[in-house]
């Protein structure tokens, strides 16, 4: 049987995009029309109430893993639990909220902390024009982009409680409801909110943003980390961060004030002078709101004494609000991972002469035809979907800022409602070099039997989404995401982003 055809990706052309599932006409999830029902409660003269989410067990604990006393629990709209609801109080910011002690999702709360930073995607994610003001009909929405689609996510405004009080996260202004009411939509997309127990904070900067992310092992990689995040910072990129999962269990505080196997927000970026030498410095958000880091650089650290009164008025705030600022040096041996996701990935490259492209492709393995299965089964990989990619020859004003040239994400998506119920195949994808003979002719049958991969994605991890950030040089290559076993069946996005000059030469 022959290999399925290879995709020629073209430098300069992009698939064609259907409209629907953009922000301009996102999907209806579960097919509901936030216009027409608010409409239709007007209509009727009532508040709406969420039946595809209904006020019960099965939207907030479905198999009893929160260990919840249902029968203590009322769904309270906002008026019934303060007198002058309000969406938003002074704006939107990352001190307004604190997690809820009985939901760990600080994963999807640091997400939130960086979103707060940039008002457009935050529009974004919750419409504006929604109040508890005159046209209050007890319905909100929200959009999120999910595994290629932006979708438009209706709900009533009904939030469970014990004793009058948000058992999930809540304001610390006792009157404003955004956080309450973002999670609560997000939670019904998961399918509950027991289904956002866990997770990792690239998920929710994927869903509120749909740009490039990218993964860094802060141990691991050769990148001036540092300084790429200082330029991610200054593109408006959302960053988040992870620490080590330690010997005991998560949620640990150490001695330091770091908290094992957590999620923190990435909130600056920030080089100061101290004793006349610079000293790079990261401002990490605890989505608890309370809980810091006590070494150098922290709010007490004697450090801030050494430096300029304008960098200190600047950066220091004495205040238990769950930020801090640390070194660098000690940001890398206290947190095991960075997540950084940008609506353009020009930040990778420190050069203005450089542009990134992006091209976007879905597509699926199916058993017997195109689930192929790892390199270890040879009988089959060829039957995996197979991607052609173009790397030219860069100027060197364009070539030698980052020697980095190419990212590839590979996302799977099984499209089961319940997130926990989710068991994410493992995947990977492997990079062919294709001889000069034949960049211009069909590659033979038997091309992937002969060859071994240059590059690829590494290891193969049961996660949602695998990238790899690295260097090809100039000419044509064969990109082939696969499934660890064969026969394991999922749509997957493939994201290909590559490097380009961003001018034109004169002949």
């Amino acid at each position: 049987m022959p290999p399925p055809p290879v995709i020629r990706i073209p430098r300069d052309e992009q698939p064609t995009r259907d409209r629907t599932g953009t922000l301009d006409v996102p999907l209806k999830f579960l097919d509901q029309d936030y216009q027409e029902l608010k409409k239709s409660c007007f209509t009727n003269n009532r508040k709406y109430v969420d039946e595809k989410f209904p006020l019960d067990s099965s939207s907030i604990d479905p198999k009893k893993k929160l260990g919840l006393d249902m029968e203590q629990i009322k769904w309270l709209r906002p008026s019934k639990i303060v007198a002058d609801p309000q969406l938003i109080v002074n704006g939107v910011s990352r001190f307004d909220y604190s997690q809820g002690s009985y939901l760990g999702d600080c994963w999807f709360l640091a997400s939130v902390g960086a979103l707060t930073f940039q008002e457009d995607l935050m529009d974004q994610v919750m419409p504006v024009g929604q109040s508890f003001g005159e046209d209050y009909a007890g319905i909100f929405h929200f959009r999120f982009w999910r595994f290629g689609k932006w979708i438009d996510v209706v709900i009533d405004d009904k939030l469970p409680t014990i004793d009058g009080k948000l058992i999930f996260v809540h304001s610390k202004t006792s009157n404003e409801f955004w956080p309450a009411l973002l999670e609560k939509a997000y939670a019904k997309v998961c399918g509950s909110y027991a289904d956002m127990q866990a997770g990792l904070v690239s998920e929710a900067l994927l869903d509120f943003t749909g740009g490039i992310y990218v993964h860094f092992e802060t141990a691991k990689t050769s990148i001036d980390l540092w300084s790429l995040m200082n330029r991610a910072a200054k593109a408006k990129a959302l960053m988040a961060c992870g620490t080590f999962l330690g010997k005991t269990s998560a949620n640990t505080e150490l001695p330091n004030g770091i908290v094992q196997g957590h999620a923190y927000s990435v909130t600056g970026v920030y080089k100061v002078t101290c004793q006349e030498k610079p000293v790079q410095l990261v401002r990490v958000l605890n989505p608890w709101g309370k809980g810091e880091w006590t070494g150098d650089w922290s709010d007490k650290s004697s450090l801030w004494d050494k430096v300029s009164e304008k960098e200190r008025s600047r950066c220091r705030v004495l205040a238990n609000d769950g930020e801090f600022w640390m070194s660098m040096e000690d940001f890398t041996k206290n947190f095991e991972d960075v997540d950084i996701c940008c609506l353009s990935p020009n930040f990778l490259d420190s050069s203005s002469e450089c542009r990134w492209t992006s091209t976007c492709y879905k597509d699926s393995w199916v058993a017997g035809t195109t689930a192929g299965g790892c390199l270890n089964n040879k009988d089959s990989f060829w039957r995996n979907p197979q991607f052609r990619v173009r790397i030219e020859k860069l100027d060197k004003e364009c070539s030698g800022q980052c020697p980095e040239n190419i990212l590839v994400s590979l996302m799977q998506n099984h499209e089961k409602r319940n997130r926990s119920e989710v068991s994410n195949y493992a995947i990977g994808f492997s990079v062919f070099a294709i001889p000069p003979e034949m960049k211009d002719v069909k590659l033979p049958d038997n091309f992937l039997y002969r060859k071994r991969p240059i590059e690829g994605s590494g290891n193969f991890v049961k996660s949602r989404q695998v990238m790899r950030f690295f260097k090809l040089e100039p000419g044509e290559y064969l990109i082939v995401p696969a499934t660890f076993n064969p026969k394991d069946c999922a749509k997957f996005i493939l994201s290909i982003f590559s490097k380009s000059e961003s001018h034109r030469r004169n002949n």
